[in-house]
């Protein structure tokens, strides 16, 4: 295996764009590396950044909202983040949480979960439970669906 190669999908595991989403198809697609090896390292390192998110994200909140333009860039990021997950987290709270990770589209996964966590109040436990069972559904369906365009288009 190449050192190369697991860095671009440990990187594409943690950031906040990509995610298991990107990880999971570069190493089927690409690097051809074992998925029963690959696969658990992408979903642990996806989730690698959810604790100190939900830990983190209060006093680094606070100190960044001493300065105006930080303030209104986190207002705004709150706000569509509040938005986009209200109703269904809360009427439907751990299993909209799960589902908003699980679910493999833009701007949903560990980190808008990990947000949407925090900015509900949600409590810490409940809230690395949800998203790691989101985290592990997001990886299972990504691999069905990667494995199935494989199969189709013949890859």
């Amino acid at each position: 295996m190449n050192v190369v190669q697991w860095f671009w999908v440990i990187f594409l595991a943690m950031m906040p764009v990509s995610e298991l989403r990107g990880a999971i198809p570069l190493v089927l697609l690409k690097y051809n590396m074992n998925p029963y090896v690959a696969i658990p390292a992408i979903i642990l390192f996806n989730f690698l950044p959810v604790p100190l998110i939900l830990l983190l994200l209060n006093p680094v909140e606070r100190w960044l909202r001493k300065w105006t333009f930080w303030s209104n860039l986190m207002d705004k990021i709150f706000e569509r983040t509040r938005s986009r997950t209200r109703r269904s987290i809360e009427k439907w709270e751990t299993l909209a949480l799960i589902l908003f990770v699980a679910i493999p589209l833009p701007v949903t996964g560990a980190w808008t979960g990990s947000l949407a966590a925090y900015l509900f109040g949600l409590d810490f436990k409940k809230s690395l439970v949800c998203i790691f069972v989101g985290i592990c559904t997001a990886a299972f369906i990504v691999t069905l669906a990667t494995l199935t365009g494989i199969k189709i288009l013949g890859l």
